[in-house]
């Protein structure tokens, strides 16, 4: 098949190609909620055809908002899609200021939202945005509009006449970064920049058709909302959820048992902490057995294969130990791919080695967001890195700040996955991408290098992030990074943080 051009060509694709009973699903009401493949696409298009009943026209902005991940919002995210409208997907625990100005800056005229107190929350700010006519719940509640209830409606043909019109130009999405530094930026990205990650990333999963995958990660992130994409075109049956039922006998892993999640390190972190808490409480030979497998991992490399006296002793350790480490995970894993922040290598080690295979990528929402990713096959992963780029992307190392390491500097990138710029914002869209050779190129802010792996290939390590350096009062430059993740390897440090500008010397 030739490449998608717009995003929600993915799910026509898995349509087509093989279409699944269980497309979506999550938990709701104690009881199992599924939709075909067929169910997804309906709804779509009723909700879309909702939205142009309400006046929705093409470059309108819908909000979409909600605690956990369910099926309801990538519907409407897809309905959103073919009527050319674009989505501005919005964090549920941001401030109502946050909210105020994100609406305000992007002229939302309606917003979708899920249960809890969203609505409330929603409708305190729709008193200071102006455009916001309607606030729709996914779950009915007295008294307040309901999603389907736009659902009422016959203009297929319309829907559809625009939904083929779409292009791969046409803005499909703004999403809000962290202000943290300042008012929060909207990345513009189009079909084009999603659906040149997505179609990278598509056959780097682990995923085949039929596959359960299991979505916790917030979706209104590029990242899980990208993964969600790349799966649908595989034919995985993706079931949502959110963070705070996922472990235990009960929790969603073990009921999912998904082949396929992503993650961010520190919730592996907290896995990695469980089983040593409950190794702590074992007594005598078990306790012993436990800490000797452990042991085993501390030397572990991706594809090693033993032999001898080590390859009995993996193989006792897995049979008596690391099988029940993949059986809290659900059973079932092939694969982890952590995004968002650096995994500790002793937290990936432990894990590669006991058969639950660990995998980084590295990337920004301004840059759709994948840059470079560790594969699961032979010769594509080493630990310490976050893989090799991807096809379509261009990483350059920037070394004329003599500020770095030999090979070390700013990471730059191009490709089709650049945004297209920060909304309303010129200004600091010119201060991020910088023209080379005629070339668009997306400055990270993160500090890296290239450094030698396996089979000869180059991968990218990440050191630092560019604004986090500082210098000590004797001038020498110190990046916190590596040295902080190193010290959060010991397992009594959960969290620490270097200290020393202009300082003599750095304490943490």
């Amino acid at each position: 098949m030739a490449a998608p051009k717009r995003i929600f060509d993915f799910l026509y694709h898995q349509l087509s190609a093989y279409p699944q009973a269980k497309c979506f699903g999550h938990r709701h009401n104690d009881k199992d909620v599924y939709f075909s493949t067929a169910d997804v696409l309906d709804y779509a298009s009723r909700a879309g055809q909702g939205l142009l009943a309400l006046g929705v026209q093409r470059g309108d902005k819908i909000a979409l908002v909600s605690y956990k991940n369910r099926p309801e919002w990538t519907i409407m995210d897809l309905a959103i899609q073919q009527i050319g409208a674009i989505s501005v997907p919005v964090y549920p625990t941001i401030s109502p200021r946050e909210y105020e100005y994100i609406f305000n800056d992007s002229g939302v005229s309606y917003a979708f939202c899920g249960d809890g107190d969203l609505h409330d929350k929603l409708s305190e700010t729709q008193k200071s945005v102006s455009t916001l006519k309607e606030i729709y719940t996914f779950d009915k509640q007295d008294g307040k509009a309901f999603w389907e209830d736009t659902f009422k409606t016959d203009r297929k043909k319309e829907f559809e006449s625009i939904r083929d019109s779409i292009t791969e130009t046409e803005l499909v999405t703004i999403i809000y970064t962290s202000g943290t530094t300042g008012q929060p930026k909207g990345v513009m990205l189009s079909h084009k920049n999603m659906v040149s990650n997505v179609w990278d990333i598509r056959e780097l999963l682990p995923v085949k058709a039929g596959d359960s995958v299991l979505s916790f990660l917030p979706i209104c992130h590029i990242f899980e909302r990208a993964c969600s994409f790349a799966c649908m075109y595989l034919g995985g049956a993706v079931t949502f959820t959110g963070t705070d039922n996922l472990g235990g006998d009960h929790g969603d892993l073990r009921r999912v048992q998904p082949a396929f999640f992503t993650t961010v390190p520190r919730l592996l972190e907290k896995v990695y902490e469980r089983l040593y808490n409950r190794g702590l409480e074992l007594k005598g030979a078990k306790r012993a057995l436990f800490f000797w497998a452990l042991k085993l991992t501390n030397d572990h490399e991706i594809d090693v294969e033993y032999t001898g006296l080590r390859a009995l002793k993996h193989k006792i350790a897995d049979k008596l130990i690391y099988s029940k480490w993949r059986e809290a995970l659900g059973g079932n894993i092939r694969g982890i791919v952590i995004g968002a922040a650096p995994c500790p290598v002793k937290v990936a080690r432990t894990f590669c080695c006991a058969g639950i295979p660990i995998r980084e990528g590295y990337g920004l929402t301004e840059s759709s967001p994948g840059l470079v990713f560790s594969r699961f096959y032979e010769g594509g992963a080493m630990l310490g890195s976050v893989g090799m780029p991807l096809d379509n992307v261009e990483i350059m190392i920037d070394t004329t700040d003599g500020n770095y390491r030999e090979g070390e500097g700013e990471i730059l990138a191009a490709g089709p996955n650049i945004m297209e710029g920060y909304y309303n914002k010129p200004d600091k869209t010119e201060e991020v991408i910088r023209m080379i050779d005629g070339k668009r190129w997306l400055c990270t802010g993160d500090v890296g290098m290239m450094v030698p792996g396996p089979k000869g290939k180059q991968f990218l390590k990440i050191t630092d992030r560019k604004k986090e350096l500082f210098k000590t009062s004797g001038g020498k430059y110190v990046a916190p990074a590596p040295i902080e993740s190193r010290f959060k390897e010991n397992f009594l440090i959960e969290q620490i943080m270097l200290v020393g500008d202009n300082q003599k010397f750095v304490s943490a």
